[in-house]
């Protein structure tokens, strides 16, 4: 059985964290300090390097901003 997404390529999702951050006049500082994430995995997520994220990250980080899943995590088209 193949992979679902080649390892090499990009994954087509793209992390709106960045946007949300600005939207709500947060640091990505701050919400390392919110969430209990290091700033650099974060950046990872912000910058679409990100290979895997848990669950209770996800949810965290939707917690401190305040929105859902489908608004931090997009489909690229």
């Amino acid at each position: 059985m193949s992979p679902a997404v080649d390892d090499e390529g990009p994954s087509g999702i793209h992390c709106r964290l960045d946007e949300l951050l600005a939207e709500r006049g947060m640091t990505l500082t701050r919400l390392s300090e919110l969430v209990g994430v290091s700033i650099v995995n974060l950046s990872v997520l912000k910058n679409d390097r990100a290979r895997a994220i848990r669950y209770s990250t996800l949810a965290a980080i939707c917690h401190a901003l305040d929105c859902e899943v489908g608004d931090l995590l997009v489909l690229q088209g």
